[in-house]
């Protein structure tokens, strides 16, 4: 189904799962990685809201909606514009310590400042300076959240960023932000690769313990098979032996690399 505003598109995953779905490409086309995919995670008592998106259109209603008179916790998967510019329409919101302080405060949206002429206008509401929830936890490794029939738990996975999280759930789903997905991946510099490879180790030694059976990424499929954990590994560490075939690509700041069905900006930052 559809929202009131045709932006979002809203489906039922299964018993504990909704999506609340909007097409990065409209913000800007450089983005690709459509959908973005927004959770709602859905338990007898209270729901989770994994990260608010890009904040163009209300959201708080379509989540209202879901949950009707549960509680809800807000949950950012990591500090990215494009999964924290609704965090405003709520008093609060939960976020990795390393990465508390950058939605602490104000976000500033001026680099979409050539974004097709109706997004920058809802920017300019703002000043293109997005403001912030009320009030912002930090979270840690191991945190967890009692919803009533479904427990979730924070893992932090750094690499994406220093703050990004996972959250896995009792009911053997892992919800991996943009840590894991298929599309357009994002890296830190190449001397951080160790410590991606180190997360993606940690989420598939999960999958042999037999903890996790599907993957909820940020971005494009879901659900997807923990398989493309392994597939994100070996192709990360095949970006080594096309260094030399490098592209630069200036919106980014990144290098540029194709790798079967994956498209690789590692940052120069």
């Amino acid at each position: 189904m559809c929202s009131d505003t045709n932006h979002f598109h809203v489906e039922r995953l299964n018993q504990f799962i909704y999506t609340i779905q909007e097409n990065i490409s409209e913000i800007h086309p450089i983005y690709r990685n459509d959908p973005l995919n927004l959770y709602v995670i859905l338990g007898s008592e209270k729901a989770i809201l994994v990260d608010t998106g890009c904040g163009l259109y209300p959201l708080r209603p379509i989540v209202e909606r879901i949950i009707g008179q549960r509680d809800l916790i807000v949950v950012n998967t990591h500090a990215h514009w494009d999964h924290i510019l609704g965090n405003h329409e709520f008093k609060e919101v939960y976020i990795h310590k390393n990465e508390a302080n950058i939605v602490s405060h104000g976000y500033s949206v001026f680099f979409l400042q050539n974004s097709p002429a109706k997004i920058v206008k809802r920017y300019e509401k703002y000043d293109h300076l997005i403001p912030p929830a009320e009030k912002v936890h930090p979270l840690e490794d191991g945190k967890t959240f009692e919803l009533g029939g479904i427990k979730a738990e924070i893992i932090h996975s750094p690499g994406h960023s220093s703050g990004s999280i996972c959250i896995q759930t009792d009911k053997k789903m892992l919800f991996t932000g943009d840590v894991a997905y298929y599309g357009d991946i994002f890296l830190p510099r190449r001397q951080e690769f160790p410590r991606v490879l180190k997360t993606l180790s940690k989420l598939i030694n999960l999958w042999d313990k037999q903890k996790i059976d599907k993957l909820y990424p940020s971005h494009r499929k879901t659900p997807c098979e923990p398989s493309l954990l392994i597939e994100l590994w070996k192709n990360i560490q095949k970006i080594g032996d096309v260094w030399d075939k490098r592209k630069y690509n200036e919106f980014f700041f990144a290098w540029e690399f194709q790798i079967n069905d994956f498209i690789f900006y590692v940052s120069r930052s």
